[in-house]
């Protein structure tokens, strides 16, 4: 890990950093998995949310571990009161399962739709509704320039959506994009949610504020800051070139969400809502 600095922006209290992943060389990787990051420790984790002034942490299951969901459900004990969960099941699952996870703090599920995906597309509609009866959401990565062609499927889930990294463009693209406008015609929805996370994925410019990026989610902040939120993605496992500072990504906002009220809302508020703190 590299020496971190200090972030500028002094987060408020109760902040939540709502996508990060643990990894564990002792845990197995699933057949579909393409690549493993390296280690990285809840210890690890903790140390640069202290860092950052962070309290509250979405745990996200990594497309490497598939539909083994223990070293995630662990990770979530030992950071504690505070964390809650995202996790990848099939339709093998139980309902007993389920209830179980729920009480140990697991409020969605996962569709990852990139290379090493662990599940198919076909499997998110009737999982959806599986986990509709326990208020979960359902956390949502594919190329943001095919929304439009995921546009339908993600309207008719009877759940919340989260969408990843700004729409997760893996090419930064205007503002006029199809993709991009089908990404506001689903949070127009209401009950679609965007995370401002991990620009350095697909930034053509880079840091400090990635602003081919950043521009998209400056629009989606002012379009609908009310379902906005905000993650470090730490360990940042798809770092394109070298590993961001942590201070990056939360100071970002300071440009992205200039109005401290609304950077409240997208730290505080919004994950307090979706993910029942």
């Amino acid at each position: 890990m590299i020496e971190q600095s200090a972030p500028k922006l002094k987060a408020p209290r109760n902040s939540c950093d709502c996508h990060i992943h643990i990894y564990d060389a002792s845990y197995p990787t699933a057949k579909t998995a393409r690549v493993l990051p390296p280690p990285a420790s809840v210890e690890q984790y903790l140390a640069a949310r202290k860092n950052l002034g962070i309290e509250r942490t979405i745990v996200v299951q990594p497309s490497a571990y598939g539909t083994d969901n223990s070293l995630l459900l662990k990770s979530m004990g030992q950071i504690g009161q505070g964390a809650r969960g995202i996790v990848v099941l099939d339709d093998t699952v139980t309902n007993a399962e389920l209830d179980r996870m729920h009480k140990l703090g697991v409020r969605g599920i996962r569709f990852f739709m990139l290379g090493g995906a662990p599940l198919p597309i076909e499997l998110m509609e009737p999982m959806a509704a599986r986990v509709a009866p326990f208020g979960w959401t359902v956390n949502f990565q594919a190329d943001g320039r095919q929304l439009a062609d995921f546009e339908a499927l993600l309207k008719r889930l009877p759940t919340t959506i989260t969408i990843d990294h700004v729409g997760k463009f893996l090419e930064p693209v205007e503002p006029d994009h199809v993709g991009f406008k089908a990404l506001l015609r689903l949070i127009d929805t209401g009950k679609v949610w965007y995370k401002l996370a991990a620009p350095y994925e697909t930034s053509k410019v880079g840091p400090p504020f990635y602003d081919d990026v950043g521009r998209l989610a400056k629009i989606l902040a002012k379009h609908a800051p009310e379902r906005g939120l905000w993650a470090s993605n730490w360990p940042h496992p798809n770092a394109a070139e070298r590993t961001p500072q942590d201070a990056w990504m939360l100071d970002m906002l300071l440009d992205w969400v200039p109005d401290e009220k609304t950077r409240t809302r997208i730290l505080v508020d919004n994950p307090a809502k979706l993910y029942g703190y």
